[in-house]
């Protein structure tokens, strides 16, 4: 009789739909001393969420908040009472839930791209704590399902509700919360359209993993990863005619010799590289 093999919990299958960082970002710590700051226990299956994954963001919408690392948004502290509280005594219609530490308050454990929470509503034990989406615009919808269950639907694209939205067609992904440089590489029209320029760009430093699109008035932005590197690329004649690059420190001689051997590929004179962010520094040739 085949053995049988144990069933999949909602982390299994995240990880398997999305693969975890190599290193993950704020992961590690005291926990103990964690929960004793924020003054409550955190669930089981959201320590082992933070401990695959780290800080950083799913599908560009909802980014996950560790105990761990340095201050800043992403730092999981008990701050919605604070945050909010002298906005629900003008307002108390738009809250129908109360704040921690008040009794069965939410609690914020992500934030989204929008500027609204993805909270615990934290009444019962900790391993049954649902999952309250509340909007910047004070929308709020619940789920009977833990943090990584609730990651689980979400990715997988079984979760009701409309607050969560990614951008449709695209697969779902996680990017780590890593130091980044930011560098704008100005370009000279050519003469190919510019969908031939973008498949060449695509094609030179493939493979590549695309992260949306957009166009309004003729004017195009298209957005991709280079999928060995991590290195995030936005083409684009929005914002005047450029390539845009986001790649750790370390690899900034690499990506400046890769990314502008592409877009000579293209026939685009490169007009300037200007580091907009970091300490890189491109030359143009």
């Amino acid at each position: 009789m085949p053995e049988q093999q144990p069933e999949q919990t909602p982390l299994d299958r995240l990880t398997a739909r999305l693969p975890p960082p190599a290193a993950a970002v704020d992961a590690q710590g005291d926990w103990a001393a964690a929960e004793r700051a924020l003054g409550l226990r955190l669930p089981d299956d959201y320590r082992r969420l933070v401990e695959t994954y780290g800080r950083g963001t799913f599908w560009d919408v909802l980014s996950l908040r560790t105990p761990f690392g340095g201050a800043g948004p992403l730092r999981l502290a008990a701050d919605l009472a604070a945050d909010f509280g002298p906005l629900r005594e003008m307002s108390p219609e738009d809250y129908p839930y109360p704040l921690f530490p008040e009794p069965g308050g939410l609690f914020s454990w992500a934030l989204t791209d929008s500027g609204g929470h993805v909270c615990w509503l934290t009444e019962g034990e900790p391993d049954a704590w649902p999952v309250v989406v509340w909007s910047r615009d004070d929308e709020y919808e619940r789920f009977a399902c833990g943090a990584a269950a609730f990651l689980d639907e979400w990715t997988a694209g079984r979760l009701p509700g409309e607050l969560l939205r990614p951008e449709p067609g695209l697969a779902p992904y996680f990017d780590a919360a890593i130091a980044q440089d930011h560098v704008y590489v100005r370009l000279a029209d050519g003469d190919l359209p510019y969908d031939e320029r973008l498949g060449i760009l695509r094609d030179a430093l493939g493979p590549t993993a695309d992260r949306g699109s957009f166009e309004h008035d003729g004017a195009r932005q298209d957005h991709f990863l280079v999928t060995r590197t991590g290195w995030h690329l936005t083409y684009e004649t929005a914002y005047g005619h450029t390539l845009r690059v986001a790649f750790p420190p370390a690899d900034s001689e690499a990506a400046r010799r890769a990314v502008l051997d592409a877009v000579r590929r293209t026939g685009c004179a490169v007009l300037s590289c200007d580091t907009i962010h970091g300490t890189s520094s491109w030359r143009a040739a």
